[in-house]
């Protein structure tokens, strides 16, 4: 018989967190439980910061997978191939590993400019996902003050910005090479409300494309591409 909530989490303490993020990857139906029983976090509960490393290695799945031929495949990120979105993803989170520290974009200068993937996109994309999520779990990273070129955010802020363009651009890899390009719907539900809100503040700027028309009845990740201008 399962113990109740409150008494797990007054045993495991101030690891009953981290613990459920670790149940959330890797035993998301909650399997392999007993007595004390530690439920996998609901996406909704997790940090802007936790959703974006959920959805930098969902997309690293979709980049390991893309074939050699495959590179300069064109995507629904129409000014992008396959290379060049994988490019811009190593950017970004190279660029989080500094400014999430409280570095200027002066103080980065130009070192993550131009080609950043090289002969090795899927190793090297991996290799920032490992140092963005390290710096994302550092303590206070979320409350940092980010600079970034058109304002200063939190490092939530911050985060969510990051989550909703790994997960389109993963969809982008996903469709542009044949694989299947289903997201995880925890995820489109955290990301929903971040889209909104971002399209309302930057559609006007050429950041998105337009918002599309759907059916009454389309699901969440139809809803959610086509409000970032791409059909399912």
């Amino acid at each position: 018989m399962e113990e109740g909530g409150d008494r797990i989490r007054a045993t495991y303490r101030d690891n009953y967190d981290r613990l459920a993020q670790v149940k959330q990857r890797y035993d998301r139906e909650n399997v392999f439980h007993v007595n004390q029983n530690i439920k996998p976090a609901a996406a909704a509960a997790m940090s802007t910061g936790d959703l974006y490393v959920r959805a930098m290695n969902a997309t690293r799945a979709r980049i390991d997978a893309v074939r050699s031929d495959q590179w300069n495949a064109a995507t629904p990120c129409t000014e992008w191939n396959v290379k060049q979105v994988t490019n811009h993803l190593i950017g970004e989170n190279l660029w989080a590993v500094e400014l999430l520290q409280g570095k200027t974009i002066a103080e980065v200068g130009n070192r993550l400019d131009g080609d950043l993937a090289g002969d090795n996109p899927a190793g090297a994309y991996a290799d920032s996902v490992r140092s963005a999520s390290l710096v994302c779990a550092a303590p206070g990273a979320m409350e940092a003050t980010c600079h970034l070129s058109f304002g200063d955010y939190s490092g939530a802020d911050y985060a969510a910005q990051l989550f909703m363009d790994a997960l389109i651009h993963g969809w982008d890899i996903a469709k542009a090479t044949g694989q299947d390009t289903r997201l995880d719907p925890q995820l489109v539900e955290a990301c929903m409300p971040i889209a909104e809100e971002l399209t309302n503040q930057f559609r006007s700027a050429g950041v998105f494309g337009d918002n599309l028309s759907v059916e009454s009845t389309a699901d969440a990740q139809t809803r959610l591409l086509a409000l970032v201008g791409r059909r399912a």
